[in-house]
Protein backbone atom coordinates (compact mmCIF):
# COMPACT_ATOMS: atom_id res chain seq x y z
CA UNK A 1 0.00 0.00 0.00
CA UNK A 2 1.14 3.45 -0.94
CA UNK A 3 1.09 6.15 1.38
CA UNK A 4 -0.02 9.49 -0.34
CA UNK A 5 -0.69 12.67 0.65
CA UNK A 6 -3.75 14.66 0.58
CA UNK A 7 -1.86 16.58 -2.11
CA UNK A 8 -2.00 13.30 -4.20
CA UNK A 9 -5.50 12.71 -3.28
CA UNK A 10 -6.59 16.31 -4.00
CA UNK A 11 -5.28 15.97 -7.18
CA UNK A 12 -6.88 12.73 -8.22
CA UNK A 13 -10.31 14.91 -7.04
CA UNK A 14 -9.35 17.57 -9.33
CA UNK A 15 -12.27 17.11 -12.07
CA UNK A 16 -14.34 15.08 -9.32
CA UNK A 17 -17.79 16.76 -9.71
CA UNK A 18 -20.55 14.90 -7.98
CA UNK A 19 -20.31 13.69 -4.35
CA UNK A 20 -22.77 11.66 -2.45
CA UNK A 21 -23.70 12.99 0.42
CA UNK A 22 -24.85 10.74 3.04
CA UNK A 23 -26.44 12.23 6.60
CA UNK A 24 -28.19 10.14 9.12
CA UNK A 25 -31.91 10.99 9.09
CA UNK A 26 -34.02 11.86 12.56
CA UNK A 27 -34.89 8.25 12.53
CA UNK A 28 -31.21 6.93 12.53
CA UNK A 29 -31.85 5.63 8.88
CA UNK A 30 -28.79 6.99 6.46
CA UNK A 31 -29.77 8.81 3.59
CA UNK A 32 -27.87 9.66 0.73
CA UNK A 33 -28.20 12.15 -2.32
CA UNK A 34 -26.13 13.07 -5.05
CA UNK A 35 -24.43 16.57 -4.81
CA UNK A 36 -22.43 19.23 -7.39
CA UNK A 37 -19.68 21.08 -5.90
CA UNK A 38 -19.81 23.39 -9.01
CA UNK A 39 -16.64 22.91 -10.03
CA UNK A 40 -15.18 23.93 -6.26
CA UNK A 41 -11.95 21.08 -6.80
CA UNK A 42 -9.54 22.72 -5.26
CA UNK A 43 -9.68 19.86 -2.62
CA UNK A 44 -7.91 21.32 0.60
CA UNK A 45 -9.83 18.76 3.11
CA UNK A 46 -13.19 20.97 2.88
CA UNK A 47 -16.18 20.39 0.21
CA UNK A 48 -18.37 22.85 -0.56
CA UNK A 49 -22.58 22.21 -1.69
CA UNK A 50 -25.08 24.75 -2.23
CA UNK A 51 -28.79 23.74 -1.44
CA UNK A 52 -32.00 25.50 0.29
CA UNK A 53 -32.39 25.72 4.50
CA UNK A 54 -35.85 23.95 4.01
CA UNK A 55 -34.24 20.99 2.65
CA UNK A 56 -33.73 17.33 4.00
CA UNK A 57 -30.04 17.73 3.85
CA UNK A 58 -29.95 20.79 6.21
CA UNK A 59 -32.57 19.63 8.68
CA UNK A 60 -30.57 15.97 8.83
CA UNK A 61 -26.93 18.11 9.48
CA UNK A 62 -28.90 20.25 11.99
CA UNK A 63 -29.64 17.36 13.95
CA UNK A 64 -26.52 15.13 13.83
CA UNK A 65 -23.09 17.29 11.82
CA UNK A 66 -21.57 14.18 11.03
CA UNK A 67 -21.33 12.99 7.20
CA UNK A 68 -19.98 10.94 4.85
CA UNK A 69 -19.32 11.62 0.72
CA UNK A 70 -18.09 8.70 -1.53
CA UNK A 71 -16.64 10.03 -5.51
CA UNK A 72 -16.08 7.88 -8.02
CA UNK A 73 -13.76 8.94 -10.69
CA UNK A 74 -12.05 7.30 -13.59
CA UNK A 75 -10.01 4.49 -13.80
CA UNK A 76 -11.53 2.54 -11.08
CA UNK A 77 -10.78 5.40 -8.61
CA UNK A 78 -13.21 5.62 -5.29
CA UNK A 79 -12.94 8.04 -2.32
CA UNK A 80 -14.69 7.85 1.02
CA UNK A 81 -14.58 11.19 3.57
CA UNK A 82 -16.20 11.07 6.85
CA UNK A 83 -15.81 14.90 8.05
CA UNK A 84 -18.35 17.56 9.82
CA UNK A 85 -20.76 19.40 8.04
CA UNK A 86 -21.27 23.19 8.76
CA UNK A 87 -24.02 25.38 7.64
CA UNK A 88 -23.07 28.51 5.79
CA UNK A 89 -25.25 31.54 5.50
CA UNK A 90 -22.45 34.24 5.20
CA UNK A 91 -23.08 36.48 2.35
CA UNK A 92 -19.18 36.40 1.36
CA UNK A 93 -18.68 33.20 2.06
CA UNK A 94 -21.44 32.36 -0.49
CA UNK A 95 -19.81 34.16 -3.11
CA UNK A 96 -16.85 32.81 -2.62
CA UNK A 97 -18.02 29.73 -3.48
CA UNK A 98 -20.37 30.47 -6.30
CA UNK A 99 -19.81 29.52 -9.93
CA UNK A 100 -22.08 30.86 -13.07
CA UNK A 101 -23.54 26.94 -13.01
CA UNK A 102 -25.23 27.14 -9.96
CA UNK A 103 -27.82 29.79 -11.54
CA UNK A 104 -29.55 26.79 -13.03
CA UNK A 105 -30.67 25.93 -9.28
CA UNK A 106 -30.50 29.47 -8.11
CA UNK A 107 -31.93 31.81 -9.79
CA UNK A 108 -31.00 34.67 -7.70
CA UNK A 109 -27.50 34.14 -7.00
CA UNK A 110 -26.50 34.29 -3.69
CA UNK A 111 -29.52 36.68 -2.68
CA UNK A 112 -32.09 33.36 -3.35
CA UNK A 113 -34.31 33.14 -0.65
CA UNK A 114 -33.11 30.23 1.47
CA UNK A 115 -29.99 29.39 -0.09
CA UNK A 116 -27.10 27.66 2.16
CA UNK A 117 -24.05 26.27 1.61
CA UNK A 118 -22.55 23.17 3.20
CA UNK A 119 -18.94 22.67 4.14
CA UNK A 120 -17.39 18.97 4.93
CA UNK A 121 -14.42 19.20 7.05
CA UNK A 122 -13.31 15.90 6.45
CA UNK A 123 -11.22 14.46 9.23
CA UNK A 124 -10.88 10.90 7.14
CA UNK A 125 -10.13 10.31 4.17
CA UNK A 126 -9.71 6.85 2.20
CA UNK A 127 -9.11 5.99 -1.38
CA UNK A 128 -9.06 2.86 -3.64
CA UNK A 129 -7.61 2.95 -6.65
CA UNK A 130 -6.74 -0.84 -8.69
CA UNK A 131 -4.28 -2.25 -6.06
CA UNK A 132 -3.39 0.77 -4.74
CA UNK A 133 -5.62 1.96 -1.42
CA UNK A 134 -4.39 3.75 1.51
CA UNK A 135 -6.64 6.04 4.36
CA UNK A 136 -5.61 9.58 5.69
CA UNK A 137 -6.80 11.42 9.17
CA UNK A 138 -7.11 14.64 8.71
CA UNK A 139 -6.68 17.18 11.50
CA UNK A 140 -10.11 18.89 12.84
Amino acid sequence: MATKTLADIAEKMRKLDIAMLTTETSRGQFASRPMSNNGDVEYDGNSYFFTYAESRTVRDIEQNPHVGLTFEGPKRLYISITGRATLIRHKPTLQQHWVPDVERWFKDGIDTPGIVLIRVQANRLKYWQDEDEGELHLPG
